[in-house]
């Protein structure tokens, strides 16, 4: 089951607010989510009350492989930059152990085929 944090929509016709909520991303937009972890009002007077986030639970989220959509990740780089700072760096030696994992296969291919 492949998770992703993602908005779920909430509201009345042209009066959208929006839950941050993880959810299997083979669900509806506003399907049965695993948990909530804010919310967002895209029609609020001010910025501190346009959205809400817990941190430390879509920290929780991401150490367990959560993927984050593009739109929820703007809000969280304005709550909790920590958080997103945290998971690119994951991401980023995950990618640097990937590459160097792919050196040592293509050198190794190429030592046998020279033999």
């Amino acid at each position: 089951m492949a998770l992703i944090i993602r908005m779920r929509q909430q509201g009345r016709t042209n009066a959208h607010a929006f839950r941050i909520v993880v959810i299997d991303e083979r669900q509806a937009r506003d399907g049965k989510y695993v948990e909530s972890l804010g919310w967002y009002n895209p029609h609020a007077d001010t910025e501190e009350l346009s959205y809400s986030i817990k941190p430390d639970r879509i920290q929780h989220w991401l150490d367990q492989g959560a993927q984050i959509s593009d739109r929820v990740e703007a809000l969280v780089a304005r709550g909790a930059p920590e958080v997103l700072r945290h998971y690119h760096a994951k991401v980023q030696a995950h990618r640097i152990s990937q590459t160097a994992k792919r050196r040592e296969r293509r050198r190794r291919a190429a030592k046998t085929a020279t033999k």
